[in-house]
């Protein structure tokens, strides 16, 4: 998965439930700020209800654009709320609840990540100072009393204990849920990144898996139609030369040109039903065709008019059914080849050798001189069955004149191909 640097951005929607949250803590700051100024929670020293409006306005107004400008509304809440206690403004809990959707907002929707950290610690760290110093300074004030000279768990001593607790819970809550809030949306888009690179992929793989489905089509085709009517062509060319001459010799011929048409009907029918099954690959599907099939071929290729040896060498041994079919292939395409432009007197030789690790197909054919090998399709087809099989394969012109094709499979690999 390629790596990219996550980032977060409101959405139309964010946004507006952003006016909409803003426009609820102004209401309720509203009620808030008429409750404490006639609760009176700060008895002489309360400031006038006004600036409790004011106040409650400036909280209020920056959650508008939180998640467009997180740190900017953050630090101005942190001064309006510090300033407020400062003066004793009648309105403490939406301010309290401001401050803490701003910290949240810090955490959870600021790309900046160094900057929404130091943005964090600065305000908590602003905040506890400040609280310390009113403390101390309460402490001073009230140092004669009794309840101060209690010890350790005085009243006053547990009460402000209470408060930096609070404290920690509330400025602790807000910095861990705005960061969970990120990591989730990281995530998020994380999951969503891979899911669109294997969409992707996905629609590589079934664009390749075409490809190769028209490959293995096309090298099917080309193996059958180039095969069969190689030989029936011959043939009948050599029974329409002979005809008159040798009627049975002429007869024999056609024979032979039926037999090669029953070859290639049974041919494509083996290879529609193949493409008709549901699943089937076409490299694993069921084959009539063996190793030993190529004597067959070497028959054929006699009775076409190119004498041809055939010859086993080494003991046989089992070998996987996509590997006969392939090797069978190359054998008939070789063949093929040679009939067509080996050119008259020409011989072939086909070879099988079973060694203790491998199995091995050589076919040669003499003839006229290959001068500049041009790579065909036939060519291509041989080369991706040898490759198809775990093996190799050799291709070239004899200096003596004709043609050598060999190719290797490795008995290992070609058990582990046929898996």
């Amino acid at each position: 998965m390629s790596e990219h640097a996550f980032t977060r951005t409101p959405t139309e929607r964010d946004l507006r439930q952003d006016l909409l949250l803003a426009g609820v803590l102004l209401v309720s700051g509203i009620i808030s700020a008429g409750l404490s100024t006639v609760a009176g929670i700060y008895g002489k020293q309360q400031a006038p209800m006004w600036w409790a409006l004011v106040t409650v306005l400036a909280v209020s107004a920056p959650l508008a654009v939180r998640r467009r400008r997180p740190a900017v509304a953050a630090v101005f809440i942190a001064l309006v709320m510090f300033t407020s206690i400062t003066l004793h403004v009648p309105e403490i809990y939406v301010t309290n609840v401001a401050l803490f959707i701003a910290l949240y907002t810090v955490g959870a929707w600021m790309n900046d990540r160094r900057t929404a950290l130091l943005v964090r610690v600065g305000i908590i760290a602003g905040m506890f100072v400040w609280l310390i110093i009113v403390m101390y300074g309460d402490a001073i004030k009230e140092a004669g009393k009794a309840d101060m000279a209690a010890g350790l768990f005085s009243p006053y001593v547990a009460m402000m204990m209470i408060q930096l607790l609070l404290n920690a819970l509330y400025f602790g809550g807000a910095y861990y849920f705005g960061e969970r809030s990120w990591q989730a949306a990281a995530q998020r888009d994380a999951l969503e990144q891979r899911t669109r690179e294997l969409e992707a992929e996905r629609e590589v793989t079934a664009a390749q898996a075409v490809a190769l489905d028209r490959v293995r089509i096309a090298r099917e085709l080309h193996d059958v139609v180039a095969h069969h009517v190689s030989v029936m062509g011959v043939q009948a060319g050599a029974a329409r030369l002979v005809v008159e001459q040798d009627p049975a010799e002429a007869g024999r011929m056609l024979a032979g040109v039926e037999d090669a048409s029953r070859e290639a009907i049974r041919d494509f029918r083996q290879l529609l039903e193949t493409l008709r099954s549901p699943g089937d690959d076409l490299d694993d599907a069921p084959s009539t065709f063996e190793l030993t099939d190529i004597a067959q071929l070497a028959q054929a290729s006699r009775d076409a008019g190119l004498p041809t040896e055939y010859a086993v060498i080494g003991e046989p041994v089992p070998v996987p059914g996509t590997v006969g079919v392939n090797l069978y292939r190359i054998a008939q395409e070789a063949l093929t080849n040679a009939r067509r432009h080996a050119g008259i007197g020409a011989t072939a030789d086909v070879r099988v050798r079973y060694a203790p690790d491998a199995v091995e197909l050589e076919v040669v054919n003499t003839g006229r001189a290959v001068g500049v090998l041009r790579p065909g399709l036939g060519q291509l087809g041989m080369r991706e069955r040898a490759l198809a099989s775990g093996g190799t394969i050799e291709l070239g012109p004899r200096t003596q004149g004709g043609f050598r094709v060999r190719a290797s499979v490795p008995l290992k690999t070609a058990e582990e191909v046929s898996r």
